[in-house]
């Protein structure tokens, strides 16, 4: 180590802004019940916080959601115990109640809103797949100008989401999401084919789209304008990042 000297600074005040957090309700996978990855919510949710941004947290049918298991922070056979933003959100005084009472989305305003951010997680892939209604939801946050972000399996949702000319969002786009080699590691884990279909997979089908991946479980997120998605858990802060610079117009 030299003894270079090392400055910096960072913004500490942004311009006052309002984001929606989605995250899935809860489903049956392999016969117990999958819900949203932690670390995808509440680690977007505690920057944006941070930054002075009022934030709500909304879901496809509104009410009680849930941690996936394996990422709740709580549980003692979880992987993230260290995953303190997460435990600090459920223990709050405020935040936690959200956990048992979730915005439906049919409730939800698209003008009131700057920004949307999605997890991913267990459930989203059986969730988020034949919901019109959140599909429509996505496109109208875009097509009114919006920052559209989507992280991990949240992305699954530029599978089938559809602007009002009939195209795809993810048409003419660059994005990432959860890769196959992550589906790999997620299959060996737990011994059994855990997804019957892939992001990776179903995105390659695409030819108007381009999808990236970095290695398995790097951090890794794209912007591409309005559209931000990043690979997975340990790639929300960047998302996070890159949505507070698109509402800072940088």
């Amino acid at each position: 180590m030299n003894d270079t000297v090392i400055k910096r600074t960072g913004t500490h005040e942004y311009p006052k802004k309002r984001v929606l957090c989605i995250v899935s309700n809860t489903a049956k996978l392999h016969g117990f019940e999958a819900g949203f990855f932690a670390e995808e919510m509440t680690r977007p949710f505690f920057d944006f916080i941070q930054a002075g941004y009022d934030v709500d947290v909304a879901s496809p049918q509104g009410g009680a959601v849930k941690f996936d298991e394996h990422s709740d922070p709580q549980n003692p056979k979880g992987m993230y115990p260290n995953d303190l933003i997460s435990i600090g959100f459920v223990n709050h005084e405020i935040f936690g109640k959200w956990m048992q009472n979730s915005i439906p989305i049919n409730e939800i305003n698209v003008s009131d809103y700057d920004a949307v951010s999605v997890a991913g997680g267990g459930a989203p892939l059986l969730t988020f797949k034949d919901d019109a209604q959140l599909h429509k939801l996505i496109a109208d946050f875009y097509e009114a100008g919006k920052v559209v972000c989507l992280i991990c399996h949240g992305t699954s949702l530029l599978l089938w989401t559809k602007l009002s000319d009939g195209k795809l969002l993810a048409d003419g786009k660059t994005w990432t999401g959860f890769a196959d080699s992550e589906e790999d590691i997620l299959n060996n884990a737990f011994g059994f084919t855990v997804n019957e279909y892939t992001i990776e997979t179903e995105a390659r089908k695409n030819h108007n789209t381009t999808f990236e991946v970095a290695g398995p479980l790097e951090p890794f997120a794209v912007r591409d304008g309005r559209l931000i998605t990043a690979q997975q858990q340990h790639s929300s802060y960047l998302a996070s990042q890159f949505v507070i610079e698109a509402l800072n117009n940088k």
